[in-house]
């Protein structure tokens, strides 16, 4: 006699998926509808300046200010800033290769390493003496340090800050890096910086690439692709700081959760994975290209989730205090990579 099959749970399991994603499809679509939009204005005369991400979650503010959504909304919400959020930073990795940060040389990603290191120790220390919450004085230690919205939008993976606090952090990357952006090109005849130092100082400080971009072409292409490098030689390091900040949250409870609780970030070993599929050489250059729009489709998603999911009030209600926080962590980590380039260009 034939024993029966094993009953399998699959089809059980594949039927929840699909009833998963259906129920999210409303607040999926509304999120993709609104990061077709910021795409639209960006385009616009006048606000050009501000990325697809920043006019996103704006666009969500705006929306949830003037009108609460309905429930029916809510899961797909959700689901953009966890799986979306986390497809997106894996793909990042793409943008990258490990041959790009050797090309910055030894005392080049040096420099980096050190302004990044101190400025993120300087910010959290600067923010438990200043009385800020420390899931959001670390989103802005990390956004300031690293890359921007794209690194606070990471970090808050495992810090479980609030809405609000991801927003404020993400308006003061914003703010501080379009001063850098507008700033340092009027600062380098004064400093008598030469193209490669001048594309490492705004590489090294300045909060995202766009911005690096921008402000680093400004003094001619051996600048600007020097401080597009070294920018991205700092977006390397958001996978050990996403991890490092796991492992200070797990040991972080939140309120009424035991130690522990906080995730262990795997989505980061796929951003490692991706960088080093990139370093071989291997990818197209139009699938590296099309990789690229991806990327910033899917951020512009979750930004509009985050965007759908804050509170006006409260971020207003936060006061000045975290904003002079992200105004000393700018002046510091521009201060700081300044005179390491003047001591060693």
């Amino acid at each position: 006699m034939i024993a029966p099959a094993p009953r399998t749970h699959i089809p059980a399991l594949l039927r929840r998926r699909v009833l998963t994603l259906r129920t999210a499809l409303p607040g999926l679509a509304l999120c993709a509808a609104l990061a077709a939009l910021a795409f639209a204005a960006h385009h616009l005369a006048g606000i050009s300046a501000l990325s697809p991400l920043i006019l996103a979650i704006l666009l969500g503010m705006a929306l949830n200010t003037m009108h609460p959504l309905p429930p029916c909304f809510a899961p797909g919400i959700a689901f953009s800033l966890r799986y979306v959020l986390r497809g997106g930073i894996v793909l990042l990795g793409l943008q990258l290769t490990f041959g790009q940060v050797l090309s910055v040389g030894v005392s080049g990603l040096a420099l980096i390493l050190v302004t990044l290191l101190a400025t993120f120790a300087f910010t959290r220390w600067l923010g438990r003496r200043m009385g800020l919450p420390a899931g959001l004085t670390d989103l802005i230690a990390a956004g300031s340090s690293i890359c921007g919205a794209s690194a606070v939008i990471a970090a808050n993976t495992v810090t479980r800050a609030r809405d609000e606090d991801v927003a404020y952090a993400i308006a003061c990357v914003t703010i501080f890096g379009s001063a850098s952006m507008a700033l340092m090109p009027l600062a380098a005849p004064l400093l008598s910086l030469g193209p490669k130092a001048y594309g490492l100082w705004t590489g090294a400080s300045i909060h995202e690439v766009a911005q690096v971009v921008a402000a680093a072409f400004q003094q001619g292409d051996q600048a600007g692709h020097f401080g597009t490098i070294a920018k991205l030689t700092r977006v390397m390091m958001l996978a050990p700081m996403v991890l490092l900040l796991g492992l200070s949250s797990r040991n972080r409870p939140k309120k009424g959760e035991s130690l522990g609780r906080a995730p262990l970030p795997w989505f980061v070993f796929g951003f490692i994975a991706m960088v080093g599929l990139a370093s071989t050489g291997l990818v197209p250059a139009p699938m590296r290209d099309t990789s690229t729009t991806l990327t910033q489709i899917l951020l512009t998603v979750a930004l509009a989730a985050m965007g759908l999911s804050t509170d006006l009030r409260k971020l207003v209600a936060a006061g000045l205090r975290p904003a002079i926080l992200g105004a000393a962590a700018w002046v510091f980590i521009s201060g700081l990579s300044l005179l390491l380039v003047c001591l060693t260009q």
